[in-house]
């Protein structure tokens, strides 16, 4: 399996993605945002199909697009009604937009389902390259705001009190968000994001008692179905997305029996 190129770069980028989205997940599932991870991947599919009408990368379209919307996002601030309101404003028009482009640039149809569904076998180098760079930038800046982030999380008007910005943390944090789930969206593709980015998440959640426990276990269930889906695809010739769906599924459910029974 390993001697060929495409399966090396296939679970190094699935690697690096899975990781990444293991732990961002956790942050987004413990503050609730889990809406805004699921608009930001369309949103990066307006920005895709943008930048491909330009002749530009679709990868660069969907980071930058990702990107200001996590920003706007995040500048909301925190009050959770008008912020979900206004989120799913922004995705409605992500999609017409999105549809406008398609209509423009017909041609790109079987990239448009590598975009909906993912396609990790067909990753190049210099994809791969781009991930890194992603990867690395944004375990380094959640990271630096790891502190403030969990305080305004858990308790934030004490920390709203304690001097912390809310707004300013909610802009960093989705900003991070963003850049995942454009790493995301080249594995699982829009449509299926929400397979790494929560479901590993979500079941960190059942089974840990800890934050860092949690956040290690997020990370290590995103690879292991990650890894895990890849080699399935391979021997069986289904889709990736699909065996990695599915593990997830799998892995969330048994995290409700495993809570259970140590209640």
């Amino acid at each position: 399996m390993f001697e060929y190129e495409f399966m090396v770069n296939a679970f190094a980028a699935a690697g690096i993605v899975a990781v990444l989205a293991g732990i961002v997940g956790y942050f987004l599932v413990l503050r609730g945002q889990t809406f805004a991870g699921h608009a930001l991947s369309h949103v990066g599919f307006t920005g895709a199909t943008g930048a491909a009408l330009l002749g530009v990368s679709p990868i660069w379209g969907m980071v930058g697009f990702t990107l200001a919307a996590g920003i706007g996002m995040g500048a909301l601030g925190e009050r959770l009604a008008g912020r979900d309101v206004a989120i799913g404003v922004i995705l409605s028009v992500a999609l017409g937009c999105g549809l406008l482009f398609l209509h423009f640039y017909t041609s790109y149809a079987t990239q448009v389902t590598a975009l909906l569904f993912g396609n990790v076998l067909g990753v190049s180098h210099a994809t791969l390259v781009v991930l890194v760079a992603i990867g690395a930038v944004s375990l380094v800046a959640l990271a630096a705001i790891a502190r403030p982030l969990l305080f305004a999380s858990l308790q934030p008007e004490l920390a709203e009190a304690k001097g912390v910005s809310l707004r300013l943390v909610s802009i960093l944090f989705l900003s991070i968000c963003a850049l995942a789930v454009a790493a995301c969206t080249q594995i699982v593709g829009v449509l299926l994001v929400f397979t790494l980015l929560v479901g590993p998440a979500a079941a960190a959640q059942n089974l840990a008692t800890r934050l860092t426990t949690g956040v290690w276990l997020a990370a290590a269930f995103a690879l292991s179905e990650a890894w895990l889906g890849i080699t399935l695809a391979y021997y069986t010739d289904w889709p990736t997305s699909f065996w990695i769906t599915a593990l997830s599924a799998l892995v969330y459910g048994a995290s409700l029996v495993g809570r259970r029974h140590s209640a």
